[in-house]
């Protein structure tokens, strides 16, 4: 869990996907429609994509991806960012974690 943890916490916005995921590619898109530019670590095209995905099923994702860190902290998967989004407060997670400016 360090792995991720660490590498989580490099960056204001971190996505966990792998690169065939259709629901990967949307909550990416979406992040980018707002102006941030997160690291992305395509699980399927790291050498180390297996052991990364091990670590995030022991913090209790299922499925794997899409992993999403904002802040240095795991929000959680696809519902979890979209309910922040439906609650208008994705915006301001991002804006708190340097990751857009308005």
């Amino acid at each position: 869990m360090a792995t991720v943890s660490a590498l989580g916490a490099r960056n204001p916005v971190v996505i966990f996907s792998k690169s065939g995921c259709c629901i990967c590619h949307t909550i990416k898109t979406l992040m980018y429609n707002f102006g941030a530019s997160p690291a992305i670590y395509e699980l399927d095209e790291l050498p180390n994509g297996r052991q990364l995905e091990k670590e995030l099923k022991a913090l209790g994702r299922q499925p794997t991806v899409p992993a999403v860190f904002i802040g240095g902290e795991l929000v959680g998967g696809s519902n979890e960012v979209m309910s922040l989004h439906l609650q208008r407060r994705l915006v301001q997670l991002l804006i708190q974690a340097g990751a857009i400016f308005v």
